[in-house]
């Protein structure tokens, strides 16, 4: 690919999609493009100086969702950063818990991926709701930049391996075999989860509540330190008063930006 080609598809992503590809990307995105441009079925490109001049020209977002299926990196398992999880049941959960009257609590997990986190919190969800016998609304949000990767997580289809690391209550509870290699999340469980696209460099945020939980982890690595200092004040914005933002371990908040109190590693609260 030539450099300037890159540097085209460089400043489309940053401005489009807030990633930044550094030039030590540029092998990776010429990976991507030609897997893209190899299994595609049209004549609207043969390579990636035409697949980006037809990304300029497209007006129905079809090309657009194609490099964003493209370049995003979707590396996510249950129970990531455990820690976490623990901290929405034993913290989050039960400060809610003692404050919600209308049983309304709306979490949000931005950039779901594949849906194993989306569901990990659902389950945590419904067994505090059963156990505490609470009857909340336990429709979770979850939203991701690549349609690819959510049609994946409606489907709520795992390899055996992957679920095998969960307790054991929630394999037999929350799963059913699918094939003979494969566990499938059961009906009740996935439409406990509504999966949505959306581009977090949206300027604008459609809701029309703020949410009490949310997570967001692993995604501002890809961001210059602007782009994260505006997506996390509204993150900060658009969070309960008392709300909780679940973050990358290997991501920082500029307080500066967004007074949040840091309970433990990456885990913050608007107070």
């Amino acid at each position: 690919m030539k450099d300037r080609i890159f540097q085209q598809y460089a400043s489309y992503v940053a401005q489009n999609f807030g990633i930044h590809l550094t030039p030590a990307k540029k092998i990776l995105l010429e990976t991507r493009l030609y897997k893209l441009i190899s299994t595609n079925d049209t004549n609207d490109f043969s390579n990636e100086e035409e697949f980006y001049e037809y990304l300029l020209r497209d007006q129905s977002g079809r090309a657009k969702k194609m490099l964003a299926d493209a370049i995003t990196t979707n590396h996510t398992f249950f129970m990531r950063e455990t820690e976490h999880f623990a901290c929405f049941k034993e913290t989050a959960l039960p400060y809610w818990a003692g404050r919600l009257r209308d049983g309304d609590l709306r979490t949000w997990c931005a950039a779901c991926s594949t849906g194993e986190e989306a569901y990990t919190l659902a389950m945590i969800l419904q067994d505090f709701s059963a156990a505490s016998r609470r009857h909340w609304d336990k429709t979770l949000l979850a939203t991701d930049l690549s349609e690819e990767v959510l049609v994946k997580a409606r489907m709520g289809v795992y390899e055996d391996e992957s679920v095998k690391s969960l307790p054991q209550h929630w394999q037999s509870s929350y799963f059913q075999k699918y094939g003979t290699v494969q566990m499938r999340v059961i009906e009740s469980l996935r439409h406990q989860v509504l999966y949505r696209r959306f581009n977090l460099m949206s300027p604008l945020f459609p809701f029309k509540r703020p949410f009490h939980v949310i997570f967001c982890r692993n995604v501002m690595i890809y961001f210059d330190a602007p782009t994260r200092r505006t997506l996390v004040r509204k993150f900060y914005d658009f969070l309960e008063p008392g709300g909780f933002l679940f973050i990358g371990h290997s991501e920082v908040i500029d307080r500066q930006m967004a007074p949040f109190v840091n309970l433990m590693p990456a885990v913050y609260q608007r107070m």
